[in-house]
């Protein structure tokens, strides 16, 4: 069915899709060669009318007729109505396709949580994954045709195999007018369940883990109910379907080479066979045909799913990996680069030039810029200390006032932000953990602090006129009443200060 031509195109070289249109099998020529033949067919009869069996008067009002369709077959938008409707389909054939139930997930969930080496243990699995397999069967044989000849009937069902004469009878006694392929899941369920009971499956988590991968797969099948259910508004479809036939009824009559001794505009040229309007027929008509082939991928065309291979490809996989490869495992050995500290595997003579060639490390790896471009630059322009220039910067964007300098709330706050961002600044662990325990009220080692308070606080000192005096120092007047910093609330990094809104409600 399919028709495969990946290996052909897996290099793009020159005049690498001509060998593509040689082939027949899946090609637009098998699809499109009988309404070509019928349009030139018809399109030769009334040429040859027009040439050698209408009367003169005849001849003038075909070609009246002729101009008019040729004027007004442009209005019906067959590129947009079929372009968008061609999209639909190919993305919804791609999509049906998604909704394959494959059984690789759940079969390995299977062999993984149902244990036991015993028959009953074997019977387990094997069923579980046949029920499975069952349900895929009745959806394939309720979609497509081809499924469908090969399982016209229940009993063809059971003497394949997927079903016991047992399970038959408690299928047909099941009263439901509705489609039963979720029949085979609740099985699994009930089975799964009771394997739990068992101890078949040996915790409640592996048990959850087998049901939501049946879940999976049965939604997968009822998504193949649904797809052929609901179809393409046929209301879209024939819309599409009008719309091309008519432009190419029009271009019939439209499209005729007209005498040249009449003089008429765009008909100077008198050919027996329309080069282009038969391209234009291919085109347009051939991408009606792939809507055509692609709306419905379960048939029998060349292009359609092979469902009845993905039926015998399922149940093989599904009964060797739950039964015949269950708990086999290779003996444990250690692999060829258990040594080598950068692990490669070799290269053949064909692919050596692949070593040659640098591994790919970032599009702005090979950027560069100059050296002066690379220096980092300060927030204000000033040498120093990354701690400092940020504190100063902070203490030109604060309101400076008079209850600043005289210790008001606003000071307090800006002397705690900087001697914070002086012990972060801090080169040494060491150093940091001194001014860490300043500020939690322990004996200051460093001074940073104290340096830090003086040239944030203190009044810059007036110049005095040369030969003065300097005045006599009066008592000291503390700049603001120290609080005690109450203890922090648990260990934490030296190098990380305590929050600062917890210091500004002890202040507070």
């Amino acid at each position: 069915m399919t028709v495969t031509y990946t290996a052909r195109v897996a290099n793009a070289r020159f005049g690498g899709f001509s060998q593509l249109l040689l082939l027949w099998r899946g090609s637009i020529y098998k699809l499109l060669w009988r309404e070509l033949l019928c349009f030139l067919a018809l399109y030769m009869a009334l040429s040859a009318a027009y040439r050698f069996v209408l009367t003169e008067g005849q001849k003038r009002y075909f070609e009246k007729l002729v101009i008019y369709c040729d004027q007004y077959a442009s209005l019906i938008p067959v590129s947009f109505v079929l372009g968008f409707y061609v999209t639909l389909v190919v993305h919804r054939w791609w999509n049906q396709y998604l909704c394959m139930p494959l059984p690789d997930a759940l079969m390995c969930v299977v062999a993984g949580t149902v244990h036991g080496s015993d028959e009953r243990g074997r019977l387990y699995r094997r069923t579980l994954m046949r029920y499975a397999g069952l349900s895929a069967v009745l959806i394939l044989r309720s979609v497509s045709t081809a499924v469908f000849k090969r399982f016209p009937t229940i009993d063809h069902v059971v003497e394949a195999g997927f079903m016991t004469r047992e399970e038959r009878k408690k299928f047909e006694n099941l009263n439901s007018s509705y489609n039963k392929y979720w029949v085979p899941c609740v099985w699994f369920s009930n089975l799964a369940a009771q394997a739990r009971r068992e101890g078949r499956i040996r915790d409640n988590s592996a048990l959850k883990l087998l049901l939501e991968e049946l879940t999976v797969f049965r939604s997968k099948c009822g998504m193949l109910f649904h797809y052929d259910w609901i179809s393409v508004p046929l209301v879209y479809t024939q819309v599409v379907t009008i719309a091309v036939y008519s432009y190419f009824l029009a271009c019939l009559i439209g499209r005729q080479f007209l005498d040249p001794a009449q003089g008429y505009q765009g008909h100077n040229l008198d050919l027996c066979v329309p080069i282009f309007t038969l391209l234009q027929f291919f085109f347009y008509a051939g991408w009606l045909k792939v809507a055509e082939q692609l709306i419905n991928p379960f048939g029998e065309d060349d292009d359609d799913f092979e469902t009845n291979f993905l039926i015998d490809r399922n149940f093989q996989v599904s009964m060797l990996a739950v039964d015949e490869m269950y708990d086999d495992l290779a003996m444990l050995e250690k692999d060829l680069y258990w040594d080598a500290t950068e692990a490669r595997a070799p290269y053949t003579a064909a692919t050596a030039f692949l070593l040659q060639q640098p591994s790919f490390q970032g599009s702005t790896f090979d950027i560069t810029l100059p050296k002066e471009d690379m220096q980092f630059q300060r927030l204000d322009g000033v040498d120093g200390p990354l701690g400092e220039a940020h504190g100063d910067f902070l203490q030109r964007l604060l309101p400076v006032g008079a209850g600043m300098a005289a210790g008001g709330l606003l000071g307090r706050r800006l002397s705690l932000m900087r001697r914070k961002n002086s012990c972060v600044s801090e080169t040494s662990t060491a150093a940091s953990c001194a001014c860490a325990g300043a500020l939690d009220g322990a004996a200051p080692e460093c001074g940073c602090g104290d340096q830090l308070l003086e040239s944030g606080l203190r009044e810059p000192e007036p110049e005095l006129p040369a030969g003065s005096e300097l005045p006599v120092p009066g008592p000291a007047v503390e700049p603001f009443t120290t609080v005690p910093m109450p203890a922090p609330r648990g260990p934490a990094p030296p190098w990380l200060p305590s929050p600062i809104g917890e210091e500004e409600e002890s202040l507070a």
